[in-house]
């Protein structure tokens, strides 16, 4: 999943958030080296991402992608999802979706020195432009496309993805719709079976 899924996953427990928001950043053991909680969170978005990546959902919807953007189809879809995250009914109003978003900025902003050197240049483009929040909007989608193409070692730097997600919407809207109850379920009971130990 993709940054909003990770944060909203946190159920504002401010370490397992901080660990979760540094998942793709620290390989390995390296987790080690961080306080049990954000510790925790580390290894929270390594099954979040593990079972994201293996749902059969998942592995049919992201053929959508794989065709124009091949290995990079899951990171694709991971973005779209943060869409549809930030849209769907039931969660959050806008409003509720802001102060929420301001207060994981805050959290990750007291400890964001401690975290990897390129995890804190993300998160003040992140912070600053609020990408968080603009996932609701199709135009940050298409930025975040963008600046993945850009980041793809194997893919040319003109390449359009962005019409793959309009073109696809109400689809990848439903598929979205069946699987994010499915990962929150796993989430909440790894969280029970874990946040306490």
């Amino acid at each position: 999943m993709n940054l909003l899924a990770h944060a909203y996953l946190s159920f504002d427990h401010t370490e397992i958030l901080i660990g979760n928001m540094i998942g793709d950043f620290v390989r390995g053991k390296q987790y080690l080296k961080y306080p049990i909680e954000i510790q925790k969170g580390i290894l929270l978005h390594r099954q979040i991402d593990n079972f994201t990546d293996t749902h059969p959902i998942n592995i049919a919807t992201k053929k959508i992608f794989q065709p124009k953007v091949r290995l990079y189809a899951s990171a694709f879809l991971d973005i779209a999802y943060d869409h549809f995250l930030a849209i769907q009914p039931g969660i959050y109003s806008p409003s509720e979706w802001k102060t929420h978003i301001h207060g994981w900025y805050y959290s990750i902003g007291n400890d964001v020195k401690d975290l990897p050197i390129p995890f804190q240049k993300m998160f003040h483009y992140m912070e600053a432009e609020d990408w968080l929040f603009n996932y609701r909007y199709p135009q940050q989608i298409e930025e975040s496309f963008e600046g993945l193409v850009h980041r793809a070692q194997y893919l040319p730097n003109e390449l359009d993805v962005f019409p793959l997600f309009e073109n696809n919407y109400a689809y990848l809207q439903q598929q979205f719709q069946i699987f994010f109850p499915e990962l929150k379920q796993f989430v909440q009971e790894y969280l029970d079976k874990n946040i306490s130990s």
